[in-house]
């Protein structure tokens, strides 16, 4: 199949005396002439990397390149260090498959040269022959993933054996699953451009484990990678395929003002491909309390969450800070208590160590004790008291996760 569309991008590329490059709908790379003449730095990226930056696939959907019938002229971008081109969007009985892309630097191309190919119509036939056998694979492959986080055991034993018969991964061995999530402004959602970056690095780290080594998916506000082999020489860690996976959302994501930052959760590993479910619940869960911690860092391991791990589940239950300590919660919504709050949290975090606490936050000895002292007036408490110190550090961190108190804004 790859040869035939070869063939037929070197014809069109003959045809129109200009270099071609073939993407398909998500606007992958999938073939492309030898590259002669004005070549700009958006069509070297892409060959590279097989695929178009986020960041560009936003900027050219804005010309309406998806919904087109007839080629699209799409003007430069200096931003994007992209050439004028044009767009001729692939469609089989009206079903978008791709484009073919010319760069058309000087305007001199001409609508007639494009249409008078006739090898549009051939190139239409082989890329939707070739779509069908991708989608199809990539159904069966995306509904197995699914399927291995289903709650019931049944389901999800049914969904290894689907994957191990049709050779989608393998084998059944040690799994675990890392969450992707984009963080975005405050109330913002990431955009299709930001999905499709998402996407991108998921797959892109697919590639360099081995295609058959891992499996992916892109739920509704993360994307999952399931690390479907065991520790071996030479093979990354866990932890350090989340930093590479992590550094590509960075790179890839940037542009997009609908994401502010990106965090990568790491679940668990576990014995079996079946049990799946319990390390991307781990994982979610770290990625989420990353989400609302940055002070964590990018890559936020379940293991290494301490108490967090208790209040993330927790929250999932509507536990409320007042139902934990009600004076902490009356002092949260007084205002002016920011200094209070975080001088008590650290004393809490130092066990109560006042000598560590006023060297740390460069205080006067005198100082830390009277807003302890106000701590103690305010919220009705008495921090000499054991399980009044445990409740209000619990409280405190509760008020943390759940976004009530932000002393690093």
């Amino acid at each position: 199949m790859q040869g035939e569309l070869q063939r037929i991008v070197d014809a069109v590329a003959a045809h129109a005396g200009r270099p071609a490059l073939i993407e398909d709908r998500r606007q992958r790379v999938v073939v492309y002439s030898e590259q002669t003449g004005v070549v700009d730095e958006v069509r070297r990226a892409s060959i590279l990397r097989r695929q178009t930056a986020p960041e560009v696939i936003a900027w050219l959907r804005e010309f309406g390149i998806m919904d087109a019938r007839e080629p699209v002229r799409i003007p430069s971008c200096r931003e994007l260090d992209l050439l004028p081109r044009i767009c001729v969007p692939i469609r089989h009985h009206d079903l978008l498959l791709g484009f073919v892309w010319f760069i058309d630097p000087d305007g001199t191309m001409a609508d007639v040269d494009i249409e008078a190919t006739g090898l549009l119509k051939e190139l239409s036939l082989a890329l939707y022959r070739e779509n069908l056998l991708g989608e199809l694979s990539a159904q069966s492959e995306t509904e197995a993933a699914r399927t291995l986080l289903a709650e019931s055991p049944e389901t999800r034993d049914q969904a290894v054996r689907a994957l191990l018969e049709a050779g989608m991964i393998a084998g059944d061995g040690p799994t675990t699953a890392l969450v992707a999530h984009l963080v975005p402004p405050r109330h913002q959602v990431p955009d299709e451009g930001a999905r499709i970056a998402l996407e991108q690095s998921l797959v892109a780290a697919r590639r360099r484990l081995g295609t058959r080594e891992a499996l992916h998916m892109v739920r509704h506000d993360h994307g999952v990678l399931l690390l479907a082999a065991g520790p071996a020489a030479g093979r990354p860690t866990p932890e350090a395929t989340a930093r590479q996976l992590d550094d590509d959302l960075q790179q890839v994501t940037r542009s997009f003002g609908s994401v502010e930052r990106t965090v990568v959760g790491v679940g668990r590993t576990r014995s079996r491909l079946v049990d799946a479910v319990e390390s991307y619940s781990e994982a979610l869960h770290a990625a989420r309390v990353g989400a609302q911690l940055p002070t964590l860092g990018r890559v936020v391991s379940w293991s290494g969450l301490g108490i967090y791990r208790v209040l993330s589940r927790l929250k999932d239950g509507h536990l409320d800070v007042a139902d934990v300590h009600p004076g902490l919660a009356r002092m949260l919504r007084g205002p002016g208590h920011l200094a209070l709050l975080a001088t008590l949290e650290r004393y809490l975090d130092l066990a109560g160590n006042a000598h560590a606490t006023a060297a740390e936050l460069r205080l006067h000895r005198t100082t830390l004790y009277y807003r302890l002292q106000r701590v103690e007036e305010l919220a009705d408490t008495d921090l000499k008291d054991g399980n009044e110190r445990l409740c209000l550090h619990l409280a405190l961190k509760l008020a943390r996760l759940t976004g009530r108190y932000r002393p690093d804004d």
